[in-house]
């Protein structure tokens, strides 16, 4: 039997994380993300089966994609040279069951609105043709689920 033996190398867009999730009771858990400085987020399911104590793994999923995208669309913009005062995101997820009775997330839409300044407006335009390649948690959540993105920038 011969022994294949790979050298990986990693560069700086190769990286690993962990988080922790300790249960408190009943269906809630405190995550730490292993940062210092970050408090742990309390997770709970809603009633009836936890008490709704925090977000549940599904709102977390569109606050993770959500987030993503918006701070992709933002480094774009602000590359370009785009004054964005600000930005409102909205995610809205979907559930079904599937064939086995079992739900799943199913789609998850996304609506960003980042506050530029008028006239800015065709500046944006490349951004929005690339902004979404670039988020890392869009790009492995579409491979299982709809993720339908709107952007509707706010005139200030």
């Amino acid at each position: 039997m011969s022994t294949t033996t790979q050298t990986v190398s990693t560069t700086a867009d190769e990286k690993t994380f962990r988080v922790r999730l300790d249960l408190a009771d009943g269906y809630r858990f405190e995550a730490d993300f292993g940062v210092p400085g970050i408090a742990p987020l309390v997770l709970d399911e809603p009633p009836p089966l936890g008490t709704g104590a925090g977000p549940n793994p599904a709102r977390l999923l569109a606050v993770a994609v959500a987030n993503c995208l918006a701070s992709s669309l933002l480094f774009c913009l602000r590359k370009a040279h785009v004054d964005v005062t600000g930005m409102g995101v909205e995610a809205e997820g979907q559930m079904t069951r599937n064939e086995r009775g079992r739900l799943r997330v199913t789609g998850i839409d996304v609506t960003l609105s980042p506050r530029i300044a008028a006239g800015d407006e065709p500046r944006i335009q490349r951004c929005l043709e690339l902004f979404e390649d670039y988020c890392p948690v869009t790009g492995a959540v579409r491979a299982g689920l709809d993720v339908n993105v709107t952007v509707t920038p706010v005139l200030v």
